[in-house]
């Protein structure tokens, strides 16, 4: 199987354009008629849905954020605004992480289901997964959406999940069942490498084909080391409750955004505007309705405070004429110094420089220190052995990197308003072992 659905799929841009603008018109409709919140937020800003007809007319309108989604569900509002179906529709209930505040609500139909599962198969096929092969899903079974509507969208190309939720799963599943994939984060991924050597079991001899990293942004470096330890190619997914599901194809050139199903554009805070393809900008995201479509949530414009670039529009190699975009960015793991940015992938990108990972696990945190006159960031690292790790080369390489091409922190760095200290440690040295729940790779402690 080539395409889970190919007249989507390879639907000519001209023909695209208009699926997606049919789609824009009824979803406006829908949100007026059927969502509490949008009926008010129209009203309240003089929009017409009936003038609402092109993408154009769309970057027209307000900008939603979390924060607006917060303060329009209990405990601030006696019900949930954004809710656009009945009680008795409703199939599922979810909540995001709640990584950056409280958790916002989601309610799903049926219909939401099938849509989010419809996006994850592309993305299984476009990744050379169909029926035979058996998949490891690490990921977490709760309230969020994601591990649910990928094992939806597995049994729509008769792909067996093995739904365990973590990669703490005894090594005997994998001697067991062989299963041809994984889904996880890049580090759950290189732990259980590490798991399976010292069990004895070569990941490279596994029955592993192919990996899917996801549930948080990464480097390029990161992925070629843990396809180097792997030795299968490892593909690149962004989803989220909201319902984005974007995929890389085989290609590995930007994850495809379904764009039949989620209107997806980049905006510019500083600059208060939409920016052209090929600028960094924040992901503002559309559901997207079929005609006599239903959802028990939909957002227009909406903020996900995630960073990226639209790669490109053209037809890919793979054959699929859906958008691509890089590898997103979590707006809330960028730090300033100095009026300068840079991410939580900035220092994995400076810390997975492949000779350092003769030395080093891959694990590491980032803190930040000081004030606006003097900032320090210290970057600790964790050596397989401490004896022999090969501070200065590693330090060196790290600099090189990551000052590359940052040359407002470059100057800063060389002026002494910027230092960057490094520590090394040895395994589970590191701060995050002692506290519970997912790492937070680069803390601001100023």
């Amino acid at each position: 199987m080539d395409y889970y659905n190919h007249v989507i799929e390879t639907m000519k841009r001209p023909e695209l354009d208009v699926l997606v603008e049919n789609r824009i018109q009824h979803t406006i409709r829908y949100a007026y008629k059927h969502s509490p919140f949008y009926r008010k937020w129209f009203d309240r800003n003089g929009i017409n849905p009936s003038d609402i007809h092109s993408h154009e007319d769309l970057r027209e309108l307000p900008l939603i954020s979390g924060g607006l989604i917060r303060e329009n569900q209990p405990p601030i509002t006696p019900g949930f605004e954004f809710k656009s179906i009945p009680w008795n529709d409703v199939y599922t209930i979810h909540e995001t992480s709640g990584t950056s505040g409280v958790p916002k609500s989601f309610f799903l139909t049926w219909d939401d289901w099938q849509r989010y599962a419809e996006k994850y198969a592309r993305a299984f096929v476009s990744q050379n997964f169909g029926e035979g092969d058996r998949v490891v899903i690490c990921a977490s079974y709760g309230m969020n959406v994601g591990a649910n509507t990928m094992t939806l969208g597995a049994h729509k190309i008769n792909m067996s999940i093995i739904p365990e939720g973590k990669c703490s799963f005894p090594i005997r599943i994998i001697q067991n069942y062989q299963p041809t994939g994984i889904v996880g984060s890049v580090f759950k991924l290189l732990r259980l490498a590490k798991r399976m050597k010292s069990s004895g079991l070569d990941p490279k001899e596994s029955s592993i084909k192919r990996l899917i990293a996801g549930g948080e942004s990464f480097p390029e470096e990161s992925r070629k080391y843990l396809e180097e330890l792997w030795d299968v190619p490892v593909y690149n997914t962004y989803g989220s409750t909201e319902g984005t599901m974007c995929g890389e194809c085989r290609m590995k050139s930007g994850l495809h955004v379904p764009e039949d199903l989620v209107h997806l554009d980049v905006y510019d805070p500083q600059l208060k505007d939409f920016v052209n393809d090929g600028e960094c900008g924040r992901i503002v995201l559309t559901t997207l309705l079929p005609e006599g479509g239903k959802t028990g949530n939909l957002l227009i414009n909406y903020d996900t405070d995630d960073t990226t670039t639209v790669v490109s529009r053209e037809k890919c190699s793979c054959g699929r004429t859906h958008m691509k975009i890089m590898n997103p960015q979590r707006e809330a793991e960028t730090v300033y110094v100095g009026g300068f940015p840079f991410n939580k992938v900035d220092v994995e990108q400076g810390v997975f420089q492949r000779d350092n990972m003769e030395y080093l696990t891959g694990e590491y945190e980032a803190f930040l220190y000081g004030d606006e006159e003097e900032t320090t960031l210290r970057v600790s690292m964790e050596c397989e052995n401490s004896p022999n790790c090969d501070v200065g080369s590693i330090e060196n390489n790290f600099l090189e990197t990551f000052l590359k091409f940052k040359p407002g922190l470059r100057q800063a760095h060389s002026d002494g308003t910027f230092n960057i200290i490094f520590n090394f440690t040895e395994p589970e040295g590191l701060e995050f072992y002692k506290i519970s729940g997912r790492p937070k790779r680069l803390v601001d402690r100023r």
